[in-house]
């Protein structure tokens, strides 16, 4: 029987309901395989602010306890704060994806450490849901006002739908080669260093803990989850999944809403050791 000792968990749509709350039972779980010494790492496409609540409820800010943030560019300690490991994007990066967004008539906004950022004066309606959801500070910057050392966590185009499909389907092989672009959500296209995938980031944080790629758990949802899922030895898709990810995972659990996360701890965790 394999004992698992790595558990990383995406937020929206796995970790949190659909009210956005993590349930009492999921709550209960995680705490209880965390006092097994089981690392239970939250992986996800916000940026650390955005998930500091959730860190604080869950009492993962203490010795030993990681988060991976920006869809894996960016995995620190939380409670020490050092960073283990940054995939960035350059001042370069930042002109090129914001030509190509005019280019493809979408909007568009990105990220350092602390802000999110938005060149549109028409700032776009997900913008707004962005820095809301993720408890982000939002400016509004004109692209040639950024500083030339500009280090960037991520960008991201966002639109409704159809029109952020319209927008992906204009985008040059050479874009799409250059970049790791993942869908988060209908509304959003994340574009990350080439190297910054979720996956990437597990395997490196389970490396360096001695943790075996068979000893590691991964649970999503979404389009973004694909590299965790496939890395990880046993991958759980949220019944609430999109169908592509629950045919790539090894496990289906319940729904975001049915406690699906204290599900695959109660299965596979806490009645096996």
């Amino acid at each position: 029987m394999i004992v698992y000792k790595l558990v990383a968990i995406d937020i929206d749509g796995t970790l949190l309901n659909d009210a956005h709350e993590i349930t009492t039972e999921v709550k209960q779980a995680i705490r209880k395989a965390k006092a097994m010494g089981v690392k239970v790492v939250l992986c996800t496409g916000r940026p650390l602010v955005g998930v500091a609540q959730y860190l604080s409820d869950l009492e993962l800010r203490e010795e030993g306890d990681y988060v991976i943030t920006f869809n894996g560019a960016l995995i620190q300690d939380t409670f020490t704060k050092e960073v283990i490991s940054h995939l960035t994007l350059t001042k370069e990066d930042l002109e090129e994806i914001y030509q190509t967004s005019k280019d493809i008539n979408l909007h568009m906004h990105f990220f350092d450490d602390k802000f999110i950022y938005t060149p549109n004066r028409h700032v776009g309606k997900y913008t707004i849901v962005e820095a809301y959801l993720t408890n982000s500070q939002l400016l509004i910057e004109d692209i040639e006002n950024i500083p030339e050392d500009f280090l960037m966590s991520k960008a991201m185009f966002i639109d409704e739908g159809p029109t952020l499909e319209a927008g992906i389907a204009k985008l040059s092989d050479e874009f799409r080669e250059k970049y790791n672009l993942v869908r988060s959500a209908s509304f959003y296209l994340e574009v990350l260093n080439k190297q910054a995938s979720k996956g990437n980031a597990v395997k490196l944080l389970a490396e360096t803990l001695g943790i075996k790629q068979s000893e590691v758990i991964a649970i999503g949802d979404h389009e973004n989850d694909t590299t965790m899922i496939e890395y990880a030895g046993l991958g759980v898709a949220m019944g609430n999944a999109i169908p592509a990810i629950k045919e790539l995972a090894n496990h289906v659990t319940t729904t975001n809403n049915e406690s699906g996360v204290a599900k695959v701890f109660e299965d596979f965790i806490l009645n096996n050791h």
